[in-house]
């Protein structure tokens, strides 16, 4: 019975009720449920222990309820005979280290210390309860007061839901209260007062400045309603505001109130405005760009697989504009009221640096107020965040300039400094609801429900994945000139006709764009600054240090010195690895420019290691402000987006003085002739890059003498509908972009079965046709994409393909006996896509024998190294 009782006690039951129930229920959970509905609460002992005050039940806590009011207070009765246990009430959470022995304001910052992991699991029962309406002078409808199960919904952490509970206790308490000058006079406090749900954040601080001054009738004393502490003039002023306004900033019960409200508010308008539910769909933010349907079209293909209508095929929707500048409109409006309702509840904030001076709540933060901060903000701050188009944010700046101002405010304060480290719990799943409904005593419907929070980034860990697209969109903008003064016109230009002052006003008109988008980069790299900061400021150097190390790393540049990645010594460990090293190497820049002869000047245009030399040099000096925009959007998006996989992976290289210059290297899909072969392009985007698509050329062709494709050319050129080099739905100036082609190339080019990708031959799947095609493929594939790349690596790849094929060399010798098993022993075609019509004899295959013998050993050379 021993391990039943425990049981009950991790759910939140005292020991005494635990063995009440399993008396008269054999089951656990039926005892469990008689002991929630509340059947057992009559039933106490001496060494009640209330569950929300149990931080070490990390898998399984129970939210308090009312019912559990008198377990709170003889547990805080105990609690309050040794003021050390504060220190462990904060210490068990997944921390991978001990508290520091030197904290010496845990009753400040009860998370000093403490590093979360994101792999945190919490398994919550949660109540639902119906809503209680309540009449308010003013309003012609009655208000919705918050109940205690929404007061503390979203909260896994069990001393966080001990405060939540501690103070809607104290102001949802109707019963008569005594005057605090203890004159016998008593008042009386209203669920309202503080918990009414209004349609506004405006109206409830109306309302709570006009309750919570009470003056007592007898001895004409006045209090604080929110924590019966006397309220005076003198401790109300602030310079520069009203005393009435003061008064709610006079003690911490009014801020965490204020908080858990506004929040509430926010939260509810956010989800109504973004269209989205914090329960519906838990914590699953998806980190997608948004797309345009030409995107979504082969972003939803699966890797390696056939595209219907041939290779090239974008998809057969167009990019629907109808509509465009009302979506946009709506969502500025949308935008502008949350960031002004941010704006507002933000002075409520704990901040000692306000105007005037910090207030008493200011230095006396409630523990709630970091409770309401980690559950309601966060989710806000993560699915904000988590918007990976920084051209999306710059265009909503006035909503992601008020969250950096949050995020900022938050960092400056010791009492809530550390929640930037720490990870935000999500809601994963429901794994239950209880079917049995009970009421409470005030006849309100309550359900319970089991939920599932796990962790995820941190604020300053998404603000990072932010600074990396903003690192790489000043670069694309490095080139823009600053604009000159604008100069009066002179008659000669007011004379010119419209067409002439149009082109002006779009030239104008650019590079504002650039400037507000260099403007939003800078908010977001000083926001950074700011923050870690502060947090060294508050925490210390170690607790920024150990941060850093957990961040997403920035491009870096092939100068810098290579670590040797070693495979792991199970297959699972190794394809860890591999993503692991792909996601830190697949963007870099690089030095692409060719050393300068003897005697050249300053002034001559570098020439670079290019197929798209010559172009390059012509805009050497160009200065296109929309050009350079668009490539800031570009590289910002790159970034972060390249899709990398242990099944296929896409690199780039860009060079560190020239943005427009690109290289690309692709890994052929799983289950393709392509598997695992590098495949090089030459990417340029020209003068009229985005309004016209890139320039891209296909490298690994073995010397032009290879057709790896019907729409890979022996002379490098790509067909692609994007690309305007193939039939089909096209680039969409201004709204495509170069993610859009490498992916298409991955995807529907690097297919299963590329004999099906000429026009004329997509019904014959399956075919000897088509298997012999995939046959010649794999024999050009380990000849030049594999052997030929590993004995002479292009730059600048040198160390991905040594790296790509040192991880991946025992799946890859497996790979290649089957190839061999499979080769159907004929003469490697490089036209291939006239081999249907030949035959040839089967004395080609020691060739083939030979490259792949050839490379097995260089292979087993590259394992060597681990």
């Amino acid at each position: 019975m021993g391990n039943e009782i425990e049981q009950l006690v991790e759910m939140g039951a005292t020991r005494a009720q635990a063995r009440a129930a399993l008396k008269q229920y054999k089951d656990v959970m039926e005892a469990a449920e008689s002991i929630f509905e509340g059947k057992f609460d009559h039933v106490k002992d001496e060494d009640v222990e209330m569950q929300a005050s149990a931080p070490e039940l990390k898998t399984r806590t129970r939210q308090a309820t009312p019912e559990d009011e008198d377990d709170e207070m003889a547990s805080a009765e105990d609690e309050d005979e040794d003021d050390d246990d504060d220190v462990a009430d904060y210490a068990d959470y997944d921390s991978d280290f001990e508290p520091r022995a030197d904290v010496g304001h845990h009753d400040v910052d009860p998370y000093a210390g403490i590093f979360f992991s994101k792999d945190r699991r919490e398994e919550v029962i949660e109540v639902e309860e119906d809503a209680e309406m309540a009449q308010i002078p003013g309003f012609d409808e009655g208000i919705k007061i918050m109940s205690q199960g929404q007061w503390m919904k979203g909260c896994p952490e069990g001393s966080e839901q001990s405060f939540l509970f501690q103070l809607y206790s104290k102001l949802t308490d109707e019963t008569p209260q005594p005057c605090p000058q203890g004159c016998g006079a008593t008042y009386i406090r209203s669920k309202s007062d503080f918990f009414g749900f209004f349609p506004d954040f405006t109206s409830y601080i109306l309302h709570v400045r006009a309750i919570v001054r009470k003056k007592c009738p007898r001895c004409h004393s006045e209090f604080c309603t929110a924590c019966d502490e006397p309220i005076s003039a003198e401790r109300t002023h602030r310079p520069g505001a009203a005393s009435d306004d003061n008064v709610l900033f006079h003690c911490s019960n009014l801020q965490g109130v204020i908080l858990g409200i506004g929040l509430g508010i926010l939260e509810q308008q956010f989800i109504e405005d973004t269209g989205g539910d914090s329960d519906s769909n838990p914590g699953r933010t998806s980190k997608r760009r948004k797309t345009s349907p030409n995107e979504e079209s082969f972003l939803h293909q699966g890797r390696g697989t056939r595209a219907k209508g041939g290779t090239g095929y974008a998809g057969d929707q167009k990019e629907d504009m109808s509509g465009q500048m009302e979506a946009l409109a709506a969502q500025r409006t949308k935008d502008g009221k949350i960031g002004n309702l941010l704006k507002a509840i933000r002075e409520y904030l704990p901040n000692l640096h306000r105007k005037g001076g910090g207030q008493t709540s200011d230095y006396l933060v409630h523990p709630t107020a970091l409770a309401h901060l980690r559950r309601r903000f966060n989710f806000i701050c993560s699915t904000l965040l988590k918007n990976d188009s920084l051209a999306d944010m710059s265009e909503r700046s006035v909503l992601y300039f008020e969250l950096l101002e949050w995020l900022e405010t938050i960092s400056n304060h010791e009492a809530l400094a550390s929640m930037m480290a720490m990870p935000i719990m999500m809601m994963a799943s429901v794994v239950s609801v209880s079917g049995k409904k009970s009421t409470t005593a005030g006849g309100f419907g309550r359900r319970e429900r089991t939920i599932i929070y796990e962790g995820s980034p941190s604020p300053r860990e998404l603000l990072e994945a932010i600074a990396i697209q903003a690192q790489a969109a000043l670069k694309g903008l490095e080139s823009v000139k600053q604009p000159e003064p604008a100069a009066e016109l002179t008659e000669e230009q007011k004379r010119m006709p419209q067409t002439a002052e149009k082109k002006l006003d779009n030239s104008s008109a650019a590079t504002d764009e650039n400037k507000k988008m260099l403007d939003f980069c800078h908010r977001i790299l000083g926001t950074i600054k700011a923050i870690d900061r502060s947090l060294r400021d508050t925490k210390g150097d170690a607790f920024v240090e150990r941060l850093h190390t957990s961040l997403p790393k920035n491009p870096s540049t092939t100068l810098e010195k290579k670590i040797i990645v070693s495979a792991g010594t199970t297959e699972e460990a190794t394809q860890k690895t591999y993503v692991e090293w792909a996601n830190s190497t697949r963007f870099e820049y690089c030095d692409l420019a060719l050393p300068s002869s003897s005697g050249a000047t300053d002034d001559v245009a570098p020439h670079f290691k290019f197929y798209y030399n010559n172009e390059a040099r012509m805009l050497a000096n160009a200065d296109i402000p929309k050009r350079s925009l668009a490539i800031a959007k570009e590289l910002a998006i790159l970034s972060t987006n390249l899709p990398v996989a242990w099944n296929s992976s896409v690199f780039l290289r860009v060079d560190e003085t020239r943005v427009d210059i690109i290289k690309a290297l692709i890994t052929g899909p799983e289950g393709t002739p392509y598997y695992n072969g590098c495949y090089l392009f030459d990417i340029f985007l020209g003068p009229s890059y985005n309004q016209l698509p890139p320039s891209v050329k296909y490298m690994t062709t073995n010397g032009g003498k290879y057709r790896f494709n019907p729409n890979l050319y022996a002379d490098g050129k790509v067909c692609l509908s994007l690309l305007g080099t193939w039939s089909g739905p096209g680039w969409v100036a201004g709204k495509s972009t170069l993610l859009q082609v490498l992916i298409s190339i991955q995807s529907m080019i690097l297919c299963d079965e590329p004999y099906l990708n000429e026009p004329g031959w997509a019904s014959d799947g399956g075919t000897p046709q088509s298997l012999a095609y995939s046959a010649n493929v794999r024999r050009m594939v380990v000849k030049t994409a594999m052997l030929d790349n590993l004995r002479n690596p292009p730059e600048p790849f040198e160390d991905v393909i040594r790296t790509h094929f040192r991880l991946k060399a025992r799946s890859i010798m497996v790979q290649l006996d089957e190839w061999l098993a499979k080769d159907d022993k004929m003469v490697t075609v490089g036209d291939g896509g006239g081999y249907s019509q030949r035959v040839y004899p089967g004395a080609g295959g020691n060739d083939f024998i030979q490259d792949v013998n050839d490379m097995k050993t260089l292979l087993r050379e590259l394992e060597a190294e681990n």
